[in-house]
This record gives structure tokens, C-alpha cells and sequence, in this order.
């Protein structure tokens, strides 16, 4: 640093940088050439959610690392999630063998974020069964509730009984079926009937047509080859009747021949898409080979695009489609576009993650974190300021001037790369304090030692600078290297102290040696000082 020009371009251009990011801090009016950049908060201070994820690899026969290798998949994909779901500074950590730790800070629609974050995604393309394939499912299903109506109490609570249509089980006047034979045989016709249409599941029905579809003899009534699956929940009328369909159970094309999924917005006249959202779909060289096929032997019949079992659409295939691209239009809004883009983008989870543990931090405990932080920083820092001035004098200005520059640089470093402060963080602000006036006070003894041995001004400050440089920069690298080695094998929070503890330290000897130096210059080659304060 004995370039005094070179010195104090070197000056210039960090107080230009410090002043260009910290402003937006303390201004809200500022030149529209200024920089939009801000200081992002943490969880622990600005509220938000934090979520604890369990990936469920039991049912799966996966080897130790295979199961290793699922919690790191399922990792990525939950961040890449996130990501595109637009969440500043998100935090996404293991936790133990299966686990997985997200925070949040910042969002305000936790149900949306939960449900994206663990979805497991699976696309598949299903052809919807023909109309005497759908009547034997029903007739096989209502002939099983009526020889086992007992075992399901709960539809007695839907007065289905009243509800079912009456008719022969036997098909012949003597039979000897009883009244309520006759009554509950067409109980599921009527649990998956609404106002008479058959096929449309009433909302108080849902739940008691889930509990059955988790029952094993009822599925075992299915005929082979065949399912069922509900379409999805309207979310303009979420308690509305869902249509029911039955599917081949075999898919006909799955979402791992997926190439891309896009967000669009419907051009034209076409009433299904014409300036509505939907999503488009381009499949890779061999889903667009076995698309061609299935739409080409399938013409006329419908075919559903299945998500992890509900039904988004159902179109009638019009025509061969060759080019291997296909839409999924509906009544969705923009954000449900978006949410399915990401999770088809993404990837599917390699094992079913389960939420654990769910909590959401207030806005209330974000603003009491940052005035406690606040006035530890501003009491730390008075404490610091009356010490430096009484016990050196001017040259303690000198050494506040320097500390108040590093300060500012941290936040300026921070804002820049759009980095999160934390409650750590600011314990790393707290403690690089009292690092900045470290240096500057072994600088000062050192100053005064030669004070004392008689010589002047000029080689007294020259000396002292020149000998404490050694021992500066040996106790802040050395900081330095533990603040590395808690970033690299430390997590969350202990990150967010090692970043802001780095910069301070790298902060703190630029203000120290440089600026400092630069300060004592200009008093000393401007006055001709027999006396320093000091």
C-alpha cells in the first residue's frame, strides 16, 4: 500500500460499492440508476415456514445405499421444486438417514408449498374403459356392497339405503330377497351418483368412497385390468361433485418419456385453450413414438391424463397425433399451471416423503429478534466507540471511522450477493465489532512504543503499521480459515455466522490497514505534527 494512488483508488471504489448497496437500506427514494438489490431476512427474523420431511423407502427393497441414494434424489428434486416455486434463500437440509429439513422464509402460502413440496408426481396416460366395460365394474360393485353392506357401517350414515335404486335381485317375482336386499343392492350406483347422474361422486361422498377404494376386498371386486380414479378438485368449487372414471389400470404412455413441460396461455378461437392457461407437453423421441401409436389405434375413444391417480383431463382422441406433443387444458387456474409445470419439470420422488413436523414462525418473533439484535449491535458498538475515543484519542476517531466502514461493508457485500441475515448472522455483525478495533489497537500500542523510544511522528506511525502487519494478518487468517471450515462442514445457521464472520474479517483488515493507514497519512503530510493523539 506505499502506491498512495493505487491506495486510494482501492478506497474510492469500496466506499462507491459500500454507499451504492447499503443506501437502499436507510433510503427508500433513490435514483431510478440506483441498485434494487436488498437484504434478504431469515427465517428466525422475517416469519415464514419450516417443514420436516421424512422420505418413506419401507415398502421399497432398496440396499442400504440405493436407500442413500433415494434421500439424495429426492433432495435435489425438492430444491429444484422450490426453486422454480420462487422462495428467496430457501433452506433445504438432511437431517439424520431419512430426513429432510426445508425452511421457508418469507412465504405466506404454506398449504400451496406443502402440497408441491411433496408430490410425488407420477404422469400417466390412461385409456378410459368403454361404456359396458364401466357397467360390469358397477354391477360387480354393487352386487359386492350387497352381500357385504355390514362391513361398512359408514354408509348407513350416507342414507344410501333410501337412496339406492330398487329393484329384483333375482330377476324373478318369487324371489325371496328381502326389502332391504333389493334396497342396498345398487349401493355403490348410489354412492357415485349426484342428482341422478351416475359417474358424478357428491362431495359428502368423497370420503367414504376413499375409505373403500383402501380396502382390499373391495378393490379385489374390480374386474382385472381396470381402476378407478377421481378428477381433481375444482378449486373454484372445491366442494363440488367429482367425476368418477374407470381406466385401464395399464398406462399407455408414463412421464418418464416426458421431454418438457411448459406454462402456456391459449391463442386463437379454440374455446378449450383461447386465452386460458394450460399446460404443454413435448415428449422425448420413443414417448412421442408410442404416443403416435396410441392415438392412432385409439380414435374416437378418450384418453385421461392421470397424476399420481386423479384425473386432470379426459379428451376424445380426434385424430393421430405424430408429432409427439399434447396439452393439458381444463378449468385451471394460472398458479395450478404453474404448481403441475414444476412438478412434471422436476422429476418424480424415488419413495413417498411424509411431513413430520410442520411449524410457521410469525412475523411477530421476526421483528422481536430484529430489535434485540439491533440493540446488542448498537450497544456493542457505543461500548466500543466511547473506549476507542477516551483511551486513544483522535486516533481512536480514526479507528471508529474504520469500524463504521467495515460495518457498512458487510451489509453492502450481503446485499450485493443477495445473501439472508439471520440471528446468527448477526452475531457474526456483533462479534466482527470487536475484531475491527482488534487490529487498530494492536497498530496504536504499537505506535506509542515508538513514541516512547524517542522517535517522530512520521516513522512512529510508519513503524507501527509496518510491524503490526505481521501479526494482523497471522490472527485474523487464522480466524479466517475456522470461519471456512464452519461454512464448508456446518449447516443453516452456522453458515449464515461463518459468511458474515468471513466478510467481516476480510472487511475488518482493508479498513485496519488500509483505509486507517490512509487516514494517519493525510493528518501527518498535511500538519507538521510534533504530537500525535494517541
Amino acid at each position: 500500500m506505499r502506491n498512495r494512488k493505487l491506495r486510494s483508488l482501492l478506497i474510492i471504489a469500496v466506499l462507491v460499492f459500500t454507499v451504492y448497496f447499503v443506501a437502499p437500506l436507510l433510503f427508500e427514494k433513490l435514483p431510478s440508476f440506483w441498485t434494487d438489490k436488498e437484504l434478504k431476512l431469515g427465517l428466525d427474523l422475517q416469519g415464514g415456514m419450516q417443514i420436516l420431511l421424512e422420505v418413506d423407502y419401507s415398502e421399497l427393497e432398496l440396499s442400504v445405499e440405493a436407500k442413500k441414494d433415494a434421500v439424495k434424489t429426492a433432495l435435489e428434486i425438492i430444491r429444484n421444486r422450490i426453486d422454480q416455486f420462487g422462495v428467496s434463500e430457501p433452506s433445504i437440509q438432511p437431517i439424520g438417514e431419512n430426513r429432510i429439513l426445508i425452511q421457508l422464509p418469507g412465504l405466506t402460502n404454506f398449504n400451496r408449498a406443502k402440497e408441491l413440496i411433496g408430490k410425488t408426481a407420477l404422469l400417466e396416460f390412461k385409456l378410459v374403459a368403454e361404456s359396458d366395460q364401466t357397467e360390469e365394474v358397477y354391477k360387480s360393485l354393487d352386487s359386492y356392497l350387497e352381500n357385504n353392506y355390514q362391513k361398512y357401517p359408514f354408509l348407513e350414515d350416507l342414507d344410501l339405503v333410501d337412496a339406492a335404486p330398487i329393484v329384483d335381485v333375482l330377476g324373478d317375482e318369487d324371489s325371496l330377497a328381502t326389502d332391504e336386499e333389493a334396497e342396498n343392492s345398487q349401493l355403490f350406483t348410489a354412492l357415485v351418483s349426484s342428482d341422478d347422474a351416475p359417474g358424478r361422486v357428491p362431495f359428502k361422498h368423497i370420503n367414504a368412497f376413499k375409505t373403500l377404494l383402501k380396502d382390499e376386498d373391495f378393490i379385489k371386486e374390480i374386474p382385472a385390468g381396470l381402476q378407478l380414479a377421481l378428477e381433481k378438485v375444482s378449486k373454484k368449487d372445491p366442494y363440488s361433485a367429482r367425476t368418477l372414471y374407470v381406466l385401464h389400470s395399464q398406462a399407455e404412455l408414463s412421464g418418464d418419456k416426458l421431454d418438457k413441460a411448459s406454462t402456456k396461455i391459449g391463442q386463437g378461437y379454440d374455446p378449450k385453450t383461447s386465452g386460458k392457461p394450460y399446460v404443454s407437453l413435448e415428449f422425448n423421441k420413443e414417448g412421442a413414438r408410442i404416443f403416435k401409436t396410441v392415438t392412432g389405434q385409439n380414435i374416437k375413444r378418450r384418453l385421461a391424463i392421470v397424476l399420481d391417480d386423479v384425473v386432470y383431463v379426459a379428451p376424445v382422441i380426434q385424430d393421430k397425433i405424430p408429432s409427439g406433443q399434447a396439452q393439458i387444458t381444463g378449468s385451471f387456474s394460472l398458479e395450478e399451471v404453474q404448481d403441475l409445470v414444476i412438478v412434471l419439470e422436476s422429476g418424480n420422488l424415488p419413495a413417498p416423503v411424509k411431513v413430520i413436523e410442520e411449524r410457521t414462525v410469525g412475523p411477530s418473533m421476526g421483528n422481536d429478534s430484529i430489535r434485540a439484535g439491533v440493540r446488542a449491535a448498537l450497544l456493542g458498538l457505543a461500548i466500543v466507540v466511547v473506549f476507542m475515543i477516551i483511551y486513544y484519542g483522535l486516533s481512536g476517531v480514526v479507528a471508529v471511522i474504520a469500524l463504521l466502514m467495515n460495518m457498512g461493508f458487510i451489509l453492502a457485500v450481503l446485499t450485493s450477493l443477495q445473501g439472508t441475515l439471520t440471528m446468527p448472522g448477526i452475531a457474526g455483525l456483533i462479534l466482527t465489532i470487536g475484531m475491527s478495533v482488534d487490529a487498530n489497537v494492536i497498530i496504536f500500542e504499537r505506535i506509542r512504543e515508538e513514541l516512547k523510544a524517542g522517535k517522530t511522528v512520521r516513522s512512529a506511525v510508519d513503524a507501527g503499521f509496518s510491524r503490526a502487519l505481521v501479526t494482523i494478518l497471522d490472527a485474523n487468517l487464522t480466524t479466517l480459515i475456522t470461519a471456512l471450515v464452519l461454512y464448508q462442514f456446518g449447516t443453516g445457521p452456522i453458515k449464515g455466522f461463518a459468511v458474515t464472520l468471513s466478510i467481516g474479517i476480510v472487511g475488518s483488515m482493508f479498513s485496519a490497514i488500509v483505509l486507517a493507514k490512509a487516514i494517519f497519512d493525510g493528518m501527518i503530510t498535511n500538519v507538521n505534527r510534533d504530537k500525535l493523539s494517541i
